[in-house]
Formats: C-alpha cells, structure tokens, sequence
C-alpha cells in the first residue's frame, strides 16, 4: 500500500514507523527538517520537506499514485485543506484528517473525509476507565 502522511510529529512519526516496518511504501512530509529526526533509524520511506497544502509538494510525494493520504499535523485547517486536495484534486481513494475539532470532525465525515477525532476518542476512553470499563 503506499501511504503519504502529512505531520511528522509523534503521531505521524509513529503510524509511518510503524506501516514501513509492516513493507508499506510510506512517503512523510513535513515542513520542519527536524521532524523527520523522530523517524526510526532505517526507515525506509521517504521525506518530503514542505507544506501538504502545496500540490506541487503533494506531487513530490508521490500522491497522485498514493491508496491512502492521512493528514496528522497539529492543525485542523491544514489537515482539513490537504484532505480535501488529496480526496478532490487527486483522488486519493482513502482519506484520513486529524480534527480536534468536535464540530468539524463531523462535519468533514458528512463530506467524505474520514476523520480521527483525539477529543472524541481520549474522551470516551477516560469515561470507560472511570467506569471501570
């Protein structure tokens, strides 16, 4: 499967670490050079620096021939703008934006755009333990 992840942070880090050491071909881009330092030694992927919201650095990416683009940064306007070019510019068949937003989350799933929601998601998680579950 070949993979593009926007956000080299520690979520982005950890899924592209994780999906090359599974033989995914997984293409990271960030436009922070440093970030790329939390990738694991002999990772196997590619960097790409730049800004996902700029096709031209899309292209680079390879994600005119990617199955999945997740966009993971600490920003729902940017995850929100490259999951939209990625799904409607260059139909990228599986789409995946981080939103702490609650509100956009949904919204932006109404649209097409799967969405991973860490509010939502820690949320639930801390009331299952208070509830012994």
């Amino acid at each position: 499967m070949r993979v593009v992840i926007m956000g080299c942070g520690r979520v982005g880090s950890r899924l592209a670490n994780v999906l090359d050491t599974e033989g995914h071909d997984v293409t990271v881009v960030d436009y922070k050079a440093r970030a790329f330092r939390r990738l694991r030694e002999g990772f196997g992927g590619r960097t790409v620096l730049g800004t996902g919201i700029d096709e031209d650095v899309l292209r680079r990416a390879g994600i005119e021939q990617a199955d999945v683009f997740i966009a993971t940064t600490e920003g729902d306007n940017r995850n929100v703008m490259a999951s939209q070019v990625a799904q409607k510019v260059f139909n990228v068949p599986t789409v995946i934006a981080r939103l702490y937003d609650v509100g956009r989350a949904e919204i932006f799933e109404a649209l097409g755009i799967r969405t991973y929601c860490p509010t939502l998601v820690g949320a639930q998680i801390l009331h299952d333990m208070i509830q012994g579950e």
